[in-house]
């Protein structure tokens, strides 16, 4: 007998939330939700709603930048800065009048982060 073919099997996709909803978990559980009631709300597993409310201060301390919906671990503040500033850049631009394409964004945005990794590179060498 051969191996067994397995049709039914469905691949599970890891669902992140948001900043907003990680924000409404921390204010329904302070306003005394209890921690099954959300996470059968939210459709999530307790142990999620349970790790959320665990890093409720990281999560509380966090200001991430404008339309940054998802918060990874792996973005740096190097990100959030150079957004801020290619922000800046790009209104400045808007507000002379100047077109700029898609291109010119990628390149300044580029350049920013370039600017900004080598000037905390200097930094952490410095200290």
């Amino acid at each position: 007998m051969g191996p067994k073919k397995v049709t039914d099997v469905k691949e599970k996709w890891r669902i992140m939330l948001s900043m907003k909803k990680k924000m409404e978990i921390i204010k329904k559980y302070e306003a005394v939700m209890r921690l099954r009631v959300m996470a059968k709300d939210y459709g999530q597993n307790p142990s999620t709603i349970g790790t959320i409310l665990k890093k409720m201060e990281a999560i509380m301390a966090t200001t991430p930048s404008k339309g940054v919906i998802v918060f990874s671990s792996k973005r740096t503040h190097v990100y959030d800065e150079m957004e801020r500033l290619l922000h800046v850049w790009i209104k400045d631009k808007e507000m002379a009048g100047v077109t700029i394409t898609k291109a010119i964004i990628c390149q300044e945005a580029s350049a920013l982060f370039g600017d900004l990794v080598h000037a905390q590179a200097e930094a952490d060498n410095g200290e």
